[in-house]
C-alpha cells in the first residue's frame, strides 16, 4: 500500500506522538518516504488539548485536507473507532505501533504492524515505535531493491528513540543502539548536529541521549509544541535549526 502511494504521489500523512519515540518515528518515516519522492505531511496531537493517539477530530481535519492515506507511528493499535471513521471518510490507514493491542485489532486498517500482536511471528517483540518505523523502511528498501544505506542512515534517529523510550537494550535494540550511537557522533542530520552543539556535547553516549537530548525533545511535546522538535530533526537549514534548537533549550 505504501509503494502504491509512492508510485501515485498520493497525499499521505504520518500520524505520530508527542514524545521522543513518536517524534523520532515520524522523522524516520517522513525522511525515508521523501527520498522515495513522496512528500508526506505529519500530524502530532497536542498533548494539552488532544492527549495521546488517534482522535476523531484530527481524522476529520485530515480528511478535509484531502489526505487518502494515514500511516500511524508509535500509536494507533487501540484506535478502532478512529480507523473506522477514517475508512468512512475515504482514508486508508496503516497502523504501525509497539504498544500492547486491545482485545480487538482495528479491523478497518489496511495493515497493522505491531510486534506485540498475539499472532506475531517476528523473533523480537521489544522494539520501540522508532524501531518499528525503522523496520518498515528496511522492509520497503528490500522490496524496492534499494541499497541498505537507504535505511541504515536513519540509525542515529532510531537510536535516540530506542534509548529514550526505555525499551530493553537487548537483541535488535542493542544493535540499533550500538550502531546508532556511532552514527550520532558523525550525524548528517542538521537539526541533531546543531542540537548537540547547542547542548555542548563533543562525544555522545547513551547517557547523553537519555539526559541531554531526550529531555529537550520531550519538553516540546509536554508544552504542547512538539512541532519545534520534529521540525528541528527534519530541518535542512542551519540558521533555522539554530533557532529551533534554542527553543528546545528554553523549554
Amino acid at each position: 500500500r505504501i509503494i502504491q502511494a509512492i508510485n501515485k504521489k498520493e497525499k499521505t500523512i504520518i500520524y505520530g506522538d508527542y514524545d521522543v519515540d513518536g517524534i523520532t518515528s515520524t522523522t524516520i518515516l517522513k525522511k525515508f518516504l521523501k527520498d522515495r519522492g513522496l512528500e508526506c505531511g505529519y500530524y502530532i496531537p497536542n498533548r494539552l488539548i488532544e492527549g495521546y493517539g488517534l482522535n476523531k477530530e484530527s481524522i476529520e481535519k485530515i480528511a478535509k485536507q484531502g489526505y487518502t492515506l494515514i500511516i500511524t507511528v508509535d500509536c494507533g493499535i487501540t484506535g478502532n473507532e478512529e480507523v473506522k471513521l477514517a475508512k468512512e471518510l475515504g482514508i486508508d490507514t496503516i497502523v504501525t505501533d509497539h504498544h500492547e493491542p486491545g482485545e480487538q485489532l482495528p479491523q478497518d486498517a489496511v495493515a497493522i504492524v505491531d510486534c506485540k500482536r498475539k499472532d506475531n511471528q517476528y523473533q523480537f517483540r521489544e522494539l520501540c515505535g522508532a524501531g518499528v518505523a525503522f523496520k518498515i523502511c528496511q522492509a520497503l528498501s528490500i522490496k524496492l531493491k534499494l541499497d541498505e544505506k537507504e535505511y541504515l542512515k536513519y540509525l542515529d534517529i532510531a537510536c535516540i528513540g530506542t534509548i529514550s523510550d526505555i525499551v530493553p537494550l537487548v537483541d535488535e535494540n542493542r544493535v540499533i543502539t550500538k550502531l546508532g550511537l556511532k552514527l550520532v557522533n558523525c550525524t548528517k542530520n542538521i537539526g541533531l548536529n546543531v542540537l548537540l552543539k547547542t547542548i555542548g556535547y563533543n562525544k555522545v553516549d547513551s547517557t547523553a541521549i537519555a539526559f541531554g537530548i531526550a529531555p529537550r525533545i520531550n519538553a516540546c511535546g509536554r508544552m504542547g509544541d512538539a512541532e519545534v522538535a520534529i521540525n528541528l530533526l527534519l530541518c535542512e537549514n542551519y540558521e533555522e535549526a539554530e533557532v529551533l534548537a534554542k527553543k528546545t533549550q528554553e523549554y
